[in-house]
This record gives C-alpha cells, sequence and structure tokens, in this order.
C-alpha cells in the first residue's frame, strides 16, 4: 500500500469514492492540516483522496469501503465529535471514520504513540466537511 522512493513523495492506493463520498472527501482533502502529530505534511501521488505526514508515515485515506473486520458486532470510540473504528495493524494502528457520508481511514505508525492522539488533528476538518450520519 505504502512506497517511498527517493523523493518525499510518497505513493498510496487511492480509493475511488462516488455521489456523497465524493463531495465529502474532496472538501475534506482540501481542507486537510499541515501537520498532524507535529509531523509535516508530504507530497502524495496520486493525491486525489490520499494524504500522508511525517517519516515514518501517517497516511489517510478518504472514501474507503467498510472494513472487512467490521462484520458483526462493531467495537468503536467517539473522539472530538467522530466515530472511529479501531483495528490494529503491523507496525501501528489503523483508524476509520464511520457513521459518514465517507470512510476515511487514518494508518498510525507505531513510533507515534499514543497512535490515536493523531486523531484529534484530523477531527476537526471531518466534522466540519464530512457530515455525521450517526457511527456508535
Amino acid at each position: 500500500m505504502l512506497a517511498a522512493g527517493c523523493t518525499q513523495t510518497v505513493a498510496l492506493d487511492e480509493p475511488t469514492p462516488t455521489g456523497p463520498a465524493a463531495a465529502a472527501c474532496a472538501a475534506v482533502m482540501s481542507a486537510l492540516p499541515e501537520r498532524v502529530l507535529g509531523q509535516p505534511r508530504r507530497d502524495v501521488t496520486p493525491g486525489r483522496y490520499a494524504a500522508a505526514w511525517g517519516s515514518p508515515t501517517i497516511t489517510l485515506r478518504c472514501g474507503v469501503e467498510r472494513p472487512a473486520a467490521m462484520a458483526g458486532a462493531v467495537t468503536c470510540f467517539t473522539a472530538n465529535g467522530v466515530d472511529w473504528f479501531p483495528e490494529e495493524a503491523d507496525g501501528g494502528a489503523i483508524f476509520t471514520a464511520i457513521g459518514r457520508d465517507a470512510m476515511i481511514e487514518v494508518r498510525v505508525p507505531g513510533r507515534y504513540q499514543p497512535p490515536g492522539d493523531a486523531l484529534i488533528d484530523l477531527a476537526p476538518v471531518i466534522t466540519e466537511h464530512d457530515p455525521d450520519r450517526g457511527g456508535c
């Protein structure tokens, strides 16, 4: 999913949201902060529905599909007005914003502790630009 070359550009697989999700993602992407967890924003290719910060790279992908792990009962939590579905991942954590027009995935490497603090930097943009439809 993530590959970094000799430059500072990060290559990410991007989702392809449609309808209300695409509109929400366009608004979210245009308002993302320059820093997450104190880490500077990096160039992303293709970059329409994905963003990255720091090294190791914190990534955001807007308009992702519902995580497979969300089958059945869902464990989630609310942070700064956004409902998140947490998952453990190799070397870190994945948080998916749920209950909105667009699901937004945030991957945080284990180096950043606690990893959920990245959500504090991103929640204002999500609450402003991706309407809450009820998650947790």
